[in-house]
């Protein structure tokens, strides 16, 4: 028993002192750990989620693999996306509530900049088990939003378990992002620049270290589980002539437009749809997936198989199928998650720009030097510049079309590719990334100031004033004049069992200066001084809350484990005062 006892006040020491220096911007040993956690924790969520839904669809459709959805006849093509988007009706009448009807990694991104990193766990349960649906049951969508939100969201249900600061939720999120994105297609880089260029949207060397960690061994997980090769095996490709660099701008240029066109058709029919209820717009949802399917079968599910087969045997393809995939991938898609499906969108981005590039180079057939290997050059080209484009995430997209097919000579012409489409969709038609248009078509829209960014990276605890004492009201003189030797720089009186005000020890100092006569008591409410009021603030708070309190009219702040639970008995650790939160930003 008293084992025990000592194992759980070490484990508490130990936790405690890792929260105070979690909450400093800059902690490289201790983000290391979280990273390691978080990559943890992010992979083997996502490979129990890969299994399940690839279990399943292995036992349900034909033949062999877990995307033969092409194998099954139309009666079976329209009645499994129906099914899908009825079991999504059910699951999100019952269990879902107002704010958790937007989810994926537009809801990463909301849940960062608006709620520090919060998530709950009916959120990691919605997603988990109606993105298995979307996906088993062939809507057209992909697993990657779900994967970027499951590992977020276990990482910040984890760091609320052991109530960690706030400033590094905001990072075990960002490492969960891209432990999802790693885990996801086996790449690495591209989950770190997808974290930080996407979610976080910012490049903090501080965040470097453990997202990377959390991208290596989310990483390393899956291959243990799935294999170590890359997504897509592909023969090399390369650019065979400097003729094509101007045939590789129009084509950036025609992925741009039709990045922006997606853009505009998932904006207008969110926006359409916003008043219907949920699980109406997801039962609407598999009915026209399940249209789509009956004339486009490819359109089904996350659709690499597909891809697979663009980039190695784009001769299968004739230019009117690839029309047909193209249109009808967009529209599917554009429905499915316009109306809500719980899913993601870069999986059909990819499908949707492999079957443009593929046609642009059919279209290019005439020019010198071409062999039937450049339709899948230009077809990877297409993924990369229609997922750049549609995610305004140029480095994320160029390194993962490098990672996804170890093709080191597609970075010259991707890098052309993806910086025309990325001009075309935000300069001509003047569309953001998707998940941004996503949230604002749902009235969830997205501001951040450079000021409120510094300062959620930094934890009220890493700036507090730590030298003050506690005392009552009314004191001895003796008592005082101990205070001022002492060089203590707040006292905090209580009343009514919680400490109610900060007095400036200074205050005290000049009040015993100035007085000429012996005092029996002195009462530090009624002597002059600047008494400042106290408001409660949790351990976990970053300084962008403190700052939002001071706004709100409060001059001080006390800082507790739980400011709930905020009583005269509470460990306090400091005060804060809002000069420290200027001079965090001004540093």
């Amino acid at each position: 028993m008293r084992t025990t006892k000592a194992i759980r006040k070490i484990w508490q020491h130990w936790l405690e002192n890792e929260r105070i220096q979690l909450s400093q911007p800059d902690a490289p040993m201790h983000l290391a750990l979280v990273g390691l956690i978080t990559g943890f924790l992010a992979g083997g969520v996502i490979i129990v989620f890969r299994l399940l839904v690839e279990t399943i669809q292995e036992n349900i459709l034909p033949g062999q693999g877990s995307e033969n959805y092409e194998g099954l006849d139309a009666f079976g093509r329209f009645l499994l996306p129906v099914l899908g988007g009825i079991l999504l009706a059910l699951l999100f009448y019952f269990y879902s509530t107002k704010n958790l009807r937007v989810l994926g990694i537009a809801k990463v991104i909301d849940r960062l900049t608006y709620h520090q990193g919060y998530f709950s766990v009916r959120g990691f349960m919605l997603q988990f088990f109606g993105a298995a649906i979307a996906i088993i049951c062939g809507h057209s969508v992909g697993r990657e939003g779900p994967h970027v939100y499951l590992g977020a969201s276990i990482s910040s249900l984890f760091a609320q378990s052991v109530s960690l600061p706030n400033n590094s939720m905001r990072t075990m999120v960002a490492c969960g992002a891209a432990a999802g994105i790693a885990a996801s297609f086996n790449t690495p880089l591209a989950g770190v620049l997808f974290a930080l260029e996407v979610v976080m949207m910012e490049f903090s060397l501080a965040s470097f270290i453990p997202i990377m960690l959390a991208s290596v061994v989310a990483t390393s997980l899956s291959n243990a589980v799935f294999g170590i090769e890359p997504s897509f095996v592909v023969p090399d490709m390369n650019l065979s002539s400097l003729k094509q660099l101007p045939i590789i701008i129009v084509l950036g240029v025609c992925i741009g437009g039709a990045a922006a066109l997606m853009n505009h058709m998932l904006e207008n029919i969110s926006k359409h749809t916003r008043e219907i209820e949920i699980w109406w717009k997801l039962a609407a949802a598999g009915v026209i997936a399940g249209i789509c399917s009956v004339i486009e079968p490819a359109v089904m599910g996350v659709g690499y198989d597909t891809v697979i087969n663009l980039l190695r045997d784009p001769q299968s393809f004739t230019v009117l199928a690839l029309f047909s995939l193209v249109a009808f991938k967009l529209v599917a898609t554009s429905f499915c998650v316009g109306l809500g499906v719980p899913a993601g969108m870069i999986g059909p981005a990819f499908i949707i720009g492999a079957g443009i590039g593929a046609i642009a180079g059919f279209a290019v057939s005439f020019t010198e030097g071409w062999t039937p290997a450049d339709i899948g050059f230009y077809a990877l080209l297409g993924m990369g510049a229609m997922v750049g484009a549609s995610l305004q995430a140029p480095l994320a997209a160029l390194t993962a079309i490098i990672e996804l097919t170890y093709s080191p000579g597609i970075v010259m012409p991707g890098m052309l590719t993806i910086i025309a489409a990325q001009l075309t969709s935000r300069v001509i038609f003047k569309k953001e990334s998707l998940f941004l248009t996503m949230l604002r078509s749902n009235e969830q829209d997205y501001q951040v100031n450079p000021a409120s960014k510094v300062l959620q990276q930094i934890g009220v605890a890493s700036v507090l004033a730590r030298n003050f004492t506690r005392s009552t009201r009314v004191i001895t003189q003796s008592r005082a004049e101990d205070i001022v030797k002492s060089q203590i720089e707040w006292i905090i009186l209580s009343e009514n069992g919680a400490p109610t005000r900060a007095f400036p020890t200074v205050d005290l100092a000049k009040y015993l200066s100035l007085s000429t006569e012996d005092l029996a008591e002195i009462d530090l409410i009624n002597i002059p001084g600047g008494r400042l009021h106290l408001d409660p603030i949790s351990l976990q708070k970053n300084l962008y809350e403190a700052h939002q309190k001071f706004q709100s009219g409060a001059e001080a702040l006390f800082v507790v484990f739980k400011e709930k639970e905020a009583t005269d008995q509470s460990r306090i650790y400091g005060v804060l005062v809002p000069d420290m939160v200027e001079a965090a930003y001004r540093i």
